[in-house]
């Protein structure tokens, strides 16, 4: 989703990158530390865990964070996490789909909700938003590892189902069983990615002015500064112009 990309980009450069940075190793230590605790302790023996370990690892998150997240989890004395899907609607009719991990469900279901009703939004049943969406897995290349055809080429070798190449860089979309087989032939030809991870893919999409882009930004931005919210996707679409001039 270009907007909620675009949107990142705009938050590194305005100087929340610090805080931003904070929340998000700790939302990255609760995903490696589940998916350890779900599964092997191995990143090489559990694909869960080797995706949020090089997720983590993308995002410059220290090596020993990561590792004192795995071994939290066969420590024994790792909290009991519930993962919870969320779906509602933002600012003018925007899909909104919340994914969290939760010791508590009641109070996560509290916070998400007064949250979406505080910034003019609804929360749904699951599933009222979730058809608008495929789950995807997603991989990113910069510009500089070759032209759109060396990618699409690389990409259908690998197995992968889309390439959408733009002067931003290449992004890849795959099956979401197939994201750690996708994502490793592809290394094996382009190099390291930027990102890989696992989305929520519009199928349709709701273009947004500035008004409704800097209301529907306050929603996204409460919802992912609470500890329980693991990541929020949006099917807003909005242009440059928008975008660029979000305060």
């Amino acid at each position: 989703m270009a907007g909620h990309s675009k949107w990142a980009n705009i938050q590194h450069r305005k100087g929340r990158q610090d805080k931003l940075r904070s929340k998000m190793f700790s939302k990255f230590s609760k995903e490696i530390t589940v998916a350890a605790k779900m599964g092997d302790p191995d990143p090489d023996k559990n694909p869960r865990l080797r995706l949020a370990v090089k997720e983590a690892k993308q995002a410059s998150m220290p090596k020993d964070n990561i590792e004192r997240a795995i071994k939290k989890a066969t420590g024994g004395d790792a909290e009991d996490y519930e993962e919870i899907r969320y779906e509602g609607y933002g600012t003018n009719g925007v899909a909104v789909i919340v994914e969290t991990m939760t010791d508590n469900r009641n109070r996560t279901a509290s916070t998400v909700r007064s949250t979406f009703t505080k910034y003019g939004g609804n929360l749904g049943e699951t599933g009222s938003v979730g058809f608008m969406f495929d789950r995807k897995g997603e991989v990113t290349y910069p510009l500089a590892v070759g032209d759109a055809d060396t990618v699409m080429m690389a990409a259908i070798e690998a197995g992968a189902e889309d390439v959408e190449s733009s002067e931003d860089g290449h992004v890849i979309y795959c099956a979401d069983t197939d994201l750690n087989d996708v994502s490793t032939a592809l290394e094996a030809e382009l190099g390291e990615s930027d990102s890989t991870k696992l989305i929520w893919r519009p199928t349709t999409t709701t273009e947004m002015d500035l008004e409704g882009m800097q209301k529907l930004m306050k929603l996204i931005d409460a919802l992912e500064d609470d500890d329980d919210v693991q990541r929020v996707t949006a099917n807003f679409e909005a242009s440059d112009e928008v975008m660029e001039a979000l305060e």
